[in-house]
């Protein structure tokens, strides 16, 4: 699977909106990357800005968006740039793409000692010479146009409010008890990386918890939603469905849909039926209508990509692509192709036997047999483009220029990682086969 990481830099303009629309521009014209949301905000001077992207484009973004005079010692322009993991991403890859230095914000690093922000966004940067005020990567070198970057890494965050009829206190009550931090020190709360409280929605008339979850992968979405209907059913309070604030990550909704299809023995194998199982589960269109499309991070990058993916083209145009005086799509993305419609036929078969009731008694055979297929199916499709990006990722290191000695070391070491990426995909497009 492609490394994948949401990127939210916020940038100290909120009021000019030519600098505003600059940046965006500048992130959205960068190839790979997807613009999700641009939100200013006059009164903090600060706008905030979602994009998704490989590793490298996030912080490569950076030296991309400089605008406006950049004048003062103070952190006026790139100031703090959370990244967050989507997928397959180890937090130490994001750092080597940095060439400027940067502060890391408090978390997952704990090596240093913590520098609180408002600290080094005050200081005059003269300290930038002591050993223990230096950035933690990059050089230690103050450029007044760019000012202070705090960067860090996190998981994704979900806000995820549960609807109730009852009043804003019984809410709260439940908050405190489920909410890691609980009441106090002496009474924590049931769920780890969890925050909470308890208000009223006066627009919807109903009472809400209200929580952001912050490592979904280790509290997932359905497992506060259930122990928060559990606390309310000791209460005699109603459940009325529960919300998404934002966006969420494909990961935490599917997750959702097989925790309910292995409690129910159900039996979904489509993701889009997945999807639909988690919003009627869980009740996310209680208050509105929830439109994956529009919600799930992985959709809208999809969305903004459609155009550009080998998978979909017609079949005549993309015979005709690889037919062409192109080095790709060649092999490997053919080889991912005719692999998937092996599995789609493996799952095609399955899918034609189950639930007839001529065949009743293979049911709990195919139950077995069909997922494995159709989840093969579905990764190596992705197989057939990702082989075509790895060789052209290849060819682009070939052309860099190579008139220095920093030049030829940057040239060679982008070679050997488009190398390594280029042998990945046709390695992982046997294993996947074999495991058939």
């Amino acid at each position: 699977m492609a490394k994948l990481v949401e990127c939210v830099p916020n940038f100290s303009e909120g009021r000019n909106k030519k600098v505003i629309d600059a940046i965006a521009e500048a992130i959205s014209s960068t190839e790979g990357c997807s613009l999700l949301d641009v939100d200013p905000g006059s009164s903090t001077n600060r706008t905030v800005y979602s994009f998704v992207g490989s590793p490298c484009l996030p912080t490569h973004m950076g030296p991309n968006t400089q605008v406006g005079d950049g004048e003062g010692h103070f952190s006026k322009k790139y100031d703090l740039c959370p990244h967050v993991q989507l997928q397959t991403v180890v937090w130490l890859f994001l750092w080597r793409f940095w060439s400027s230095g940067f502060f890391l914000a408090k978390w997952p690093f704990r090596l240093r000692r913590y520098r609180n922000r408002f600290t080094v966004d005050i200081d005059t940067f003269v300290p930038l010479k002591r050993t223990e005020w230096a950035p933690d990567y990059g050089p230690a070198t103050f450029v007044a146009s760019w000012g202070a970057t705090v960067a860090g890494a996190r998981k994704f965050l979900v806000a995820y409010n549960i609807n109730l009829l009852s009043t804003k206190e019984q809410a709260h009550r439940i908050a405190l008890d489920i909410r890691e931090k609980g009441r106090s020190k002496d009474q924590p709360g049931l769920m780890k990386k969890v925050q909470g409280m308890g208000w009223y929605l006066e627009e919807a008339n109903i009472a809400q918890v209200s929580t952001n979850i912050l490592d979904f992968e280790l509290m997932p979405v359905h497992t506060v939603y259930e122990e928060i209907c559990s606390a309310a059913k000791d209460l005699n309070l109603p459940v009325v469905g529960s919300e998404i604030v934002g966006l969420i990550p494909l990961r935490a909704v599917l997750d959702c849909a097989d925790f309910y299809i292995q409690r129910d023995r159900l039996f979904i194998v489509e993701e889009e039926h997945k999807v639909r199982l988690v919003i009627s589960k869980l009740g996310l269109d209680s208050l509105g209508p929830f439109v994956p499309k529009e919600r799930i991070i992985e959709y809208m990058v999809e969305r903004t990509e459609e155009d550009k993916r080998l998978v979909s083209l017609s079949l005549q145009q993309f015979v005709r692509s690889v037919g062409a005086r192109t080095a790709a799509p060649g092999g490997g993305s053919v080889s991912g192709a005719i692999a998937a419609m092996g599995a789609a036929l493996g799952a095609m078969v399955g899918q034609m036997t189950y639930g007839k009731r001529q065949f009743d008694s293979l049911d709990n055979n195919m139950r077995r047999l069909i997922p494995p297929f159709h989840q093969a199916m579905n990764e190596l499709l992705v197989m057939v483009d990702a082989d075509s990006k790895a060789f052209s990722r290849y060819m682009a290191a070939l052309k860099m220029p190579r008139n220095t000695s920093d030049e030829v070391k940057r040239r060679e070491a982008a070679m050997q990682e488009g190398l390594n990426q280029a042998v990945v995909v046709p390695l992982s497009l046997a294993e996947r086969v074999n495991l058939l």
